[in-house]
Protein backbone atom coordinates (compact mmCIF):
# COMPACT_ATOMS: atom_id res chain seq x y z
CA UNK A 1 0.00 0.00 0.00
CA UNK A 2 1.24 3.33 -0.82
CA UNK A 3 2.55 5.00 2.11
CA UNK A 4 1.18 8.48 0.77
CA UNK A 5 -2.64 6.64 1.29
CA UNK A 6 -1.72 5.73 5.05
CA UNK A 7 -0.68 9.26 5.64
CA UNK A 8 -4.43 11.43 6.29
CA UNK A 9 -4.93 8.42 8.90
CA UNK A 10 -1.63 9.08 10.43
CA UNK A 11 -2.30 12.78 10.72
CA UNK A 12 -5.81 12.30 12.40
CA UNK A 13 -4.42 9.57 14.83
CA UNK A 14 -1.42 12.48 15.72
CA UNK A 15 -4.21 15.04 15.79
CA UNK A 16 -6.27 13.25 18.62
CA UNK A 17 -3.55 11.90 20.42
CA UNK A 18 -1.99 15.37 20.41
CA UNK A 19 -5.38 18.21 20.82
CA UNK A 20 -7.59 18.34 23.41
CA UNK A 21 -10.32 15.25 22.76
CA UNK A 22 -13.10 15.40 20.86
CA UNK A 23 -15.89 13.23 19.61
CA UNK A 24 -15.34 15.16 16.20
CA UNK A 25 -11.97 13.83 16.19
CA UNK A 26 -12.53 10.35 17.23
CA UNK A 27 -15.03 9.94 14.55
CA UNK A 28 -12.38 11.49 11.97
CA UNK A 29 -9.62 8.86 12.89
CA UNK A 30 -12.30 5.83 13.14
CA UNK A 31 -13.81 6.71 9.56
CA UNK A 32 -10.17 7.50 8.24
CA UNK A 33 -9.29 3.76 9.35
CA UNK A 34 -12.07 2.27 8.32
CA UNK A 35 -12.39 3.56 4.91
CA UNK A 36 -8.17 2.73 4.10
CA UNK A 37 -9.21 -0.89 5.84
CA UNK A 38 -12.30 -0.97 3.50
CA UNK A 39 -10.14 0.24 0.52
CA UNK A 40 -7.21 -2.41 1.18
CA UNK A 41 -9.28 -5.63 1.89
CA UNK A 42 -11.57 -4.94 -1.13
CA UNK A 43 -8.35 -4.31 -2.90
CA UNK A 44 -6.69 -7.29 -1.88
CA UNK A 45 -9.38 -9.88 -2.05
CA UNK A 46 -10.11 -8.34 -5.45
CA UNK A 47 -6.83 -9.44 -5.62
CA UNK A 48 -6.52 -12.84 -4.42
CA UNK A 49 -10.20 -14.25 -4.99
CA UNK A 50 -10.41 -13.32 -8.39
CA UNK A 51 -13.39 -16.09 -8.73
CA UNK A 52 -15.69 -14.92 -5.96
CA UNK A 53 -14.92 -11.15 -6.34
CA UNK A 54 -14.64 -10.62 -10.38
CA UNK A 55 -14.53 -6.29 -9.56
CA UNK A 56 -13.21 -4.25 -7.78
CA UNK A 57 -16.82 -2.71 -6.16
CA UNK A 58 -17.89 -6.10 -5.18
CA UNK A 59 -14.64 -6.19 -3.04
CA UNK A 60 -15.29 -3.18 -1.22
CA UNK A 61 -18.76 -4.04 -0.77
CA UNK A 62 -17.15 -7.45 0.90
CA UNK A 63 -14.92 -5.02 2.86
CA UNK A 64 -17.85 -2.80 4.11
CA UNK A 65 -19.80 -5.48 5.34
CA UNK A 66 -16.81 -7.53 7.31
CA UNK A 67 -15.68 -4.15 8.79
CA UNK A 68 -18.98 -3.21 9.97
CA UNK A 69 -19.42 -6.63 11.02
CA UNK A 70 -23.15 -6.71 8.92
CA UNK A 71 -22.30 -9.63 7.14
CA UNK A 72 -25.25 -9.68 4.78
CA UNK A 73 -23.67 -12.82 3.30
CA UNK A 74 -24.49 -11.76 -0.24
CA UNK A 75 -21.08 -12.18 -0.94
CA UNK A 76 -18.91 -14.67 1.09
CA UNK A 77 -14.84 -15.57 -0.33
CA UNK A 78 -14.53 -19.08 -1.29
CA UNK A 79 -11.07 -19.94 -1.71
CA UNK A 80 -8.64 -20.05 0.95
CA UNK A 81 -6.84 -16.61 0.25
CA UNK A 82 -9.84 -15.04 0.06
CA UNK A 83 -10.69 -16.27 3.45
CA UNK A 84 -7.28 -15.53 4.77
CA UNK A 85 -8.06 -11.73 3.73
CA UNK A 86 -11.56 -11.53 5.24
CA UNK A 87 -10.03 -13.58 8.60
CA UNK A 88 -7.24 -10.56 8.66
CA UNK A 89 -9.94 -7.66 7.92
CA UNK A 90 -12.30 -9.31 10.50
CA UNK A 91 -9.67 -9.52 13.59
CA UNK A 92 -7.84 -5.86 12.04
CA UNK A 93 -12.01 -4.13 12.70
CA UNK A 94 -12.52 -5.94 15.77
CA UNK A 95 -9.15 -4.62 17.65
CA UNK A 96 -8.96 -1.51 16.05
CA UNK A 97 -12.28 -0.31 17.77
CA UNK A 98 -11.77 -2.11 21.03
CA UNK A 99 -8.36 -0.47 21.31
CA UNK A 100 -9.76 2.55 19.70
CA UNK A 101 -12.59 2.82 22.26
CA UNK A 102 -10.88 2.80 25.22
CA UNK A 103 -8.43 5.47 23.72
CA UNK A 104 -11.01 7.58 23.77
CA UNK A 105 -12.43 6.66 26.87
CA UNK A 106 -8.68 7.49 28.49
CA UNK A 107 -8.79 11.06 26.56
CA UNK A 108 -11.80 12.05 28.16
CA UNK A 109 -11.32 10.70 31.29
CA UNK A 110 -7.40 12.57 31.56
CA UNK A 111 -9.17 15.71 29.93
CA UNK A 112 -11.89 16.18 32.71
CA UNK A 113 -9.24 14.98 35.53
CA UNK A 114 -6.74 17.88 33.76
CA UNK A 115 -9.86 20.42 34.27
CA UNK A 116 -11.00 19.08 37.77
CA UNK A 117 -6.81 19.81 38.38
CA UNK A 118 -6.95 23.16 37.00
CA UNK A 119 -9.66 23.85 39.10
CA UNK A 120 -8.44 22.37 42.43
CA UNK A 121 -6.13 25.31 43.44
CA UNK A 122 -8.71 27.96 43.15
CA UNK A 123 -11.39 25.95 45.21
CA UNK A 124 -8.77 25.98 47.77
CA UNK A 125 -8.15 29.29 47.45
CA UNK A 126 -12.15 30.17 47.78
CA UNK A 127 -11.81 27.82 50.93
CA UNK A 128 -9.44 30.23 52.30
CA UNK A 129 -11.29 33.13 51.70
CA UNK A 130 -13.87 32.06 53.18
CA UNK A 131 -12.24 30.64 56.15
CA UNK A 132 -10.88 34.58 56.79
CA UNK A 133 -14.45 35.86 56.34
CA UNK A 134 -15.32 33.73 59.09
CA UNK A 135 -12.59 34.87 61.34
CA UNK A 136 -13.14 38.44 60.49
CA UNK A 137 -16.66 38.24 61.40
CA UNK A 138 -16.25 36.49 64.66
CA UNK A 139 -13.79 39.26 65.30
CA UNK A 140 -15.83 42.18 64.66
CA UNK A 141 -18.95 40.15 66.03
CA UNK A 142 -20.89 40.08 62.78
CA UNK A 143 -23.57 37.53 62.90
CA UNK A 144 -24.52 35.28 59.87
CA UNK A 145 -28.19 35.15 59.86
CA UNK A 146 -28.60 31.92 58.00
CA UNK A 147 -26.50 30.54 61.15
CA UNK A 148 -27.75 32.17 64.71
CA UNK A 149 -25.84 29.93 66.44
CA UNK A 150 -22.48 31.88 65.04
Amino acid sequence: MNRRRIRPVKRQVDRFLTEPATIRRAMAVIISAMTVTVVAGGLLVWIFDPKDYPHFGLGMWWALQTVTTVGYGDVTPTTPLGRVVGAVIMLEAVAFMSVFTALIATSFVERARAEHAALDPELSRLAEIADRLERIERVLGIQDEDDPER
